[in-house]
């Protein structure tokens, strides 16, 4: 690991090497993912935590360079320990915890002062424009207000939790709005019933029910290193949704991951394309989540085992359906319901409700550390949201996991598909040996390759 230099001490001497080809191909490689920001709604949420870490300018900075590149941002901020300070300053007892808790009237002040005060902050840290800083020239403006229309939780189990309210309803159009004139929405976890009376929220449920509402690409909540991990320690940086509640049901995780678990899958699965947990205490977490390929935090997708899963010997006969139409159109090369059997187990098929409708075979030739993608289909009644992307992700997370470093495709028909999704054009040459020599030169098929 490399230690950045102290900035007061940082000299010319102590600066890496700058290579042009380096700071090119790196432009060059982040551009595929700089087309596909435009337009897109992130909302992000974040505790009070972070503020206390002294994150809050560097997470600013971030979303100001994602803002510039057409992302429109919903950013949703909490403030339980500084409520749980305001307390006990005035000197109640109380704390709030992770848990819902009944607000008392003295405990609703301390929440709006807590909340005001941080949107001041906020607020501040997006008008700064020094020169030869980030936020150079950004001129990005902040809105917040109203927008939230609140309703008590009521009385649970004989008890009135009083202030603590639940989101009841948005005003999508004026956030709407905000968003397309390149502005940033700020939440505060204050809500507002129509007759005007104040309810304390919880951050998690205003930036969850923000996301669906607006239908968002994502839901970011940047953690206190709240991602999961696996037995050897290391992050799990893509999780199926069903999977993630598998694991809030085990009881094993603390109060604080399982909250935000909980949320990110519950958005997931009322529509949001993505949910991720990410570490505020790593700089420039947020970019490297959607920057590198593997991430640095956790994010949940709808993915499910019910419709994902390895083939099985009773499942050839459907796997035969959907390829012999290809088959016959000359897509792909005819293979034999005997081929199929032999390799059974290197296929993955999509099911649901008991059809199969989708199916992809992964091949690996170890010795070359790389592996080929084959028989990639999805039945045309079924395409259309998402199905080819999903075999494609867990084809990729198959062959990582076996230590392969490159997938590669042979196709006559597909080449667009696989040149958006990171795909890039190869010879006979770069295959497996193996592979060179059953190269089936009659069919001219195109080469594609992916480093994983």
């Amino acid at each position: 690991m490399t230690i950045a230099p102290d900035p007061e001490t940082y000299s010319a001497q102590d600066a890496p090497e700058f290579v042009p080809a380096q700071f090119v191909r790196w432009f060059r490689d982040v551009a595929p993912y700089v087309h596909t920001l435009r337009n897109k709604t992130f909302v992000v949420g974040f505790g009070g935590d972070l503020i206390q870490a002294g994150a809050l300018n560097a997470l600013i900075q971030d979303l100001s360079l994602l803002t510039s590149l057409g992302v429109h941002i919903v950013l949703v901020h909490g403030c339980l320990p500084q409520v749980n300070e305001q307390l006990r300053l005035k000197g109640f007892s109380f704390q709030f915890g992770r848990e819902p808790e009944p607000t008392s009237a003295e405990a609703l002040e301390c929440a709006k002062e807590a909340a005001g005060e941080i949107r001041l902050d906020i607020e501040a840290a997006f008008s700064q424009g020094l020169p030869n800083t980030p936020m150079s020239n950004a001129q990005i403006h902040i809105i917040s207000g109203n927008f939230v229309t609140a309703q008590p939780v009521g009385v649970i189990d004989g008890i009135d939790f009083r202030h603590t309210g639940k989101v009841r309803k948005f005003d999508l159009d004026a956030m709407k709005k905000v968003l397309s004139h390149g502005g940033v929405v700020l939440l505060s976890p204050i809500g507002f019933s129509p007759t005007g009376e104040a309810f304390n929220l919880a951050m998690e449920d205003i930036a969850t029910s923000t996301a669906v509402a607006l239908r968002a690409e994502k839901l970011i909540f940047l953690t206190q290193n709240r991602m999961l991990r696996d037995s050897d320690g290391q992050i799990i940086t893509e999780i199926a949704r069903e999977d993630a509640e598998a694991m809030i049901r085990e009881g094993t995780l603390d109060a604080d991951t399982r909250s935000y678990l909980s949320h990110a899958a519950k958005a997931v699965k009322r529509g949001v394309a993505r949910a991720h947990l990410i570490p505020y205490e790593l700089d420039g977490s947020i970019l490297l989540e959607y920057f590198t390929h593997d991430g640095v935090g956790t994010m949940v997708v709808e993915d499910t085992l019910d419709d994902l899963r390895g083939a099985t010997i009773d499942d050839i006969g459907a796997i035969v359906q959907l390829i012999e139409p290809l088959e016959a159109d000359g897509t792909l090369v005819p293979r034999g319901r005997h081929v199929i059997e032999r390799d059974v187990e290197r296929f993955t098929v999509l099911e649901h409700d008991g059809v199969i409708y989708g199916c992809v075979s992964l091949n690996p030739f170890p010795a070359d550390q790389m592996a080929e993608m084959a028989c990639l289909i999805v039945n045309p009644e079924w395409q259309g949201s998402g199905e080819g992307e999903m075999l494609l992700r867990h084809t990729e997370a198959r062959a990582r996991a076996m230590g392969m470093k490159k997938l590669f495709v042979l196709t006559t028909r597909t080449s667009h598909w696989f040149i958006k999704r990171g795909f890039v054009q190869g010879t006979i040459s770069d295959l497996p040996q193996e592979k060179q020599m059953n190269y089936n030169r009659s069919r001219n098929s195109h080469i594609f390759i992916k480093k994983l």
